[in-house]
């Protein structure tokens, strides 16, 4: 497969569009100027509490504010953690990094965890500059994104190409992209309807917003909701020379620098002090030359009671420096065990680093919630699905939870596709349902079953 920058201008033709991503529908926190949260805005619902908190932080932020050390989300699992975390990166700005780790990511590492989170502290540290370069730029009416199995997995459809039409007020013009901006449109994800940058020499993608000819809300099976930034369709020619901003990581530079010394195929997994003060040396100086600016992403750590005591005194530090990421740590557990002592304490992180994070709190949303979100879902996934049907979900996501409600979707998907429906029906639901169990029904049948074992050994001694 090429790594090549591929685009080809070609003659318009039918195409469709296919879109990736957990929570790609997340777009902001949904917040009204007073920092309330709206019922449903952004891709968000409910969690209004803890979407406030974090609007407040974010508010912070862009003032040169610096509240503590950052936030710490407890909830239950499932209940819109991350989704949070994201929509503060996306409050920051569509070019804002968002890195996401998980606590446990620190174990088994072949480098040390202290090099691993300060890679992650500079991948969620952002570089903006402005250049002038020839883009293509244009609302998406038509994207069509040719996949080939993945070479190590035949079950995995990976891009190898994209068709793309772009068109401005004055004019309209469909490319061929290869490889790299296909799985770019993928990633953001790109679908008809949104204006988009193109970089023609690097093929870097800018999302700019979402055409007002579409609308600013969808409106589905339980109500109208927001759904992005409006902007109008560009005028002009669709490629054009203009002075465009773009953002890459201090990571980014990091690696850069590293191929450029020493190769393109070298591979370090530690990088040294050395190239990282070169690196910030080389920012600073554009920074002074009015030529880039830092810009604080988000770094988000999940499952923040698996990190052990040395990985807090490092954060803790690093996190005191001049310029560093807006930090938040999602646990589930209330009262634990520090990793790496035998201490006890709230949420399994040490006093002195839980005394400086704000704290908030999710909680499991109710059933009209969860009957939003799930069509939310549905839309993100380019499902077609009944109202019925999507009752039927929000009902078994009241009995056992969002994320199990939200998991049947696909396979009831390939059911209705086995079936030849074009539309998941309740008996689409229903036949995945028989078939996978939530967790708490899989822990009750393994206890039945392990008692009967018992009584039929103790009855045949």
């Amino acid at each position: 497969m090429s790594g090549e920058v591929k685009i080809k201008e070609i003659e318009r033709r039918k195409a469709e569009v296919r879109r990736l991503g957990i929570h790609s529908h997340v777009t902001g926190l949904g917040l009204d100027k007073n920092l309330k949260a709206i019922d449903v805005a952004d891709g968000l619902v409910g969690q209004k509490e803890a979407r406030e908190a974090a609007g407040i932080i974010v508010k912070l932020i862009k003032e040169g504010k610096k509240p503590g050390h950052g936030l710490l989300l407890v909830g239950p699992p499932g209940t819109g953690k991350t989704a949070i975390a994201i929509g503060m990166a996306r409050e920051l700005g569509h070019d804002v990094p968002f890195v996401a780790i998980s606590g446990s990511e620190i174990y088994g590492l072949t480098i040390r965890k202290t090099e691993f989170l300060r890679q992650a502290i500079r991948r969620a540290i952002g570089v903006r500059m402005k250049e002038t370069k020839e883009v293509y730029e244009g609302e998406v009416i038509e994207l069509e994104i040719e996949k080939e199995p993945y070479p190590y997995n035949p079950y995995i459809q990976i891009a190898t190409g994209a068709i793309i039409t772009l068109a401005t007020k004055d004019e309209t013009k469909t490319l061929e992209v290869g490889e790299k901006i296909a799985n770019k449109l993928l990633e953001l994800p790109v679908r008809i309807g949104d204006v988009i940058e193109i970089d023609a020499e690097t093929g870097w993608i800018t999302k700019l917003g979402r055409s007002s000819s579409k609308g600013l809300t969808t409106k589905g099976k339980t109500g109208e909701y927001k759904v992005a930034k409006l902007i109008d369709r560009p005028s002009g020619p669709v490629r054009k020379t203009k002075t465009i901003t773009h953002t890459v990581t201090l990571h980014d530079i990091d690696i850069a620098n590293i191929r450029f010394h020493r190769g393109l195929l070298f591979r370090e997994e530690e990088i040294s002090d050395e190239i990282r003060q070169k690196v910030d040396e080389y920012v600073n100086d554009l920074i002074k030359e009015h030529k880039a600016e830092l810009i604080p992403g988000v770094l988000f750590i999940d499952e923040a009671h698996m990190l052990d005591v040395e990985s807090f005194a490092f954060l803790s530090r690093a996190l005191e420096e001049e310029f560093a990421p807006v930090l938040v740590l999602a646990t589930n557990r209330a009262i634990t065990t520090v990793k790496g002592t035998d201490m006890k304490s709230p949420h399994g992180i040490p006093i002195d680093m839980l005394d400086r994070l704000l704290i908030a709190r999710t909680r499991f949303p109710n059933r009209d919630e969860i009957l939003k979100i799930l069509e939310i879902r549905a839309e993100a996934e380019d499902l077609k699905i009944s109202k019925e049907a999507l009752e039927m979900l929000a009902d078994i996501g009241v009995k056992y939870s969002l994320r199990h409600a939200s998991q049947l979707m696909l396979p009831a998907k390939a059911v209705a596709d086995a079936m030849g429906d074009s539309t998941i029906e309740p008996k689409h639901i229903e036949r995945v349902r028989s078939i996978f169990i939530d967790t708490r029904e899989s822990v009750e049948y393994l206890k039945n079953e392990l008692a009967r074992d018992s009584f039929l050994a103790e009855f045949l001694k």
